[in-house]
């Protein structure tokens, strides 16, 4: 008999992705039969899922009776909270991945699986105030530990679909024919990039075909560090233009963000530049989640060839 995994934020990426490896795995499928949550099952991700044959329940992290609803008889879960950058990012969230984790429990699961992030105050030594947005995923973490069921953490790296909207090559102001990404950091600061549509369900995967030998780890999850520098030259090589990597003045970059996100997204990069995205072991546990992945992971090229930027 098949177990029941409970995926919420089915309808974004992670849970997405999450979704359709399990269903699509020979194994896996047998193994595990998905409910998808979404909040809103009027989707257009939602009934395309309802007609892959995936049950779709509605589920709200802020309506304790809906996640009763969602996770009962549930035997693995994955969980996912959004931030919305506002006053109110850290309590809310926070809230609601304490939910979503207690309503686990309720339901008599026997596995979590939650997408955490670093704590940046904690790794800084309190230099970095601002990165609450990572902050509430560590402390949603600690919880769960805490609780009486077993876990692992999915911990995904800098996603390479920003590079496809908001950290997109602009035309260079020189209006030579040049293009260029912009940040505040110096070039040699390196992101660890994932395919966050493509691969989640890698990881992820892994954990559910193995949950004891996964149990209490943290998966740091990034096909490799690609610095900033090497991310424009691979942007040059796709699109046949020439991009570079301009590093702006700290305050200039900031008056680009909308103001509600300008100092989550300072401390982000800084602890980025200075103490490497998963803290001072970063390329090491990088490289052990990789080998740890259900399949072969997208490279930065393999995305922009599925993915083409079109400059113009």
């Amino acid at each position: 008999m098949s177990n029941l995994l409970v995926v919420f934020g089915a309808t974004g990426q992670q849970g997405g992705s999450v979704v359709e490896y399990v269903i699509n795995d020979p194994e896996l499928s047998k193994q595990y039969k998905v409910r998808a949550i979404s909040r809103d099952l009027n989707k257009p991700a939602a009934q395309a899922l309802q007609k892959k044959g995936v049950e779709v329940v509605k589920g709200d992290a802020d309506d304790k009776d809906s996640l009763k609803h969602a996770l009962h008889g549930a035997h693995t879960v994955f969980g996912v909270t959004v931030s919305v950058y506002d006053d109110k990012l850290y309590a809310r969230e926070y809230e609601q991945g304490k939910a979503m984790a207690d309503a686990t429990v309720d339901a008599g699961a026997k596995y979590y699986i939650f997408s955490s992030l670093s704590h940046i105050d904690k790794g800084s030594n309190g230099k970095l105030k601002n990165g609450l947005h990572f902050d509430v995923k560590y402390d949603i973490e600690q919880y769960i530990r805490k609780l009486p069921i077993k876990s692992a953490f999915f911990n995904p790296g800098s996603f390479m679909q920003n590079f496809s909207t908001h950290m997109a090559p602009r035309p260079s102001p020189a209006n030579d024919g040049t293009y260029s990404i912009a940040n505040f950091v110096t070039p040699e600061t390196k992101l660890p990039s994932i395919d966050i549509a493509d691969d989640t369900g890698k990881y992820v995967g892994a954990i559910l075909a193995d949950p004891s030998k996964y149990e209490g780890k943290v998966f740091s999850a990034a096909t490799a560090l690609y610095s900033y520098a090497e991310i424009a030259e691979t942007m040059s090589k796709a699109t046949g233009k020439t991009v570079k990597y301009t590093q702006l003045p700290q305050q200039v970059y900031a008056g680009f963000v909308p103001p509600v996100m300008a100092g989550y997204m300072v401390d982000m990069f800084l602890w980025i530049q200075d103490y490497g995205y998963y803290g001072a072991h970063t390329k090491e546990d990088v490289e052990w989640t990789a080998k740890q992945a259900r399949g072969k992971l997208t490279t930065l090229e393999e995305y922009f060839r599925k993915n083409p930027l079109n400059l113009e």
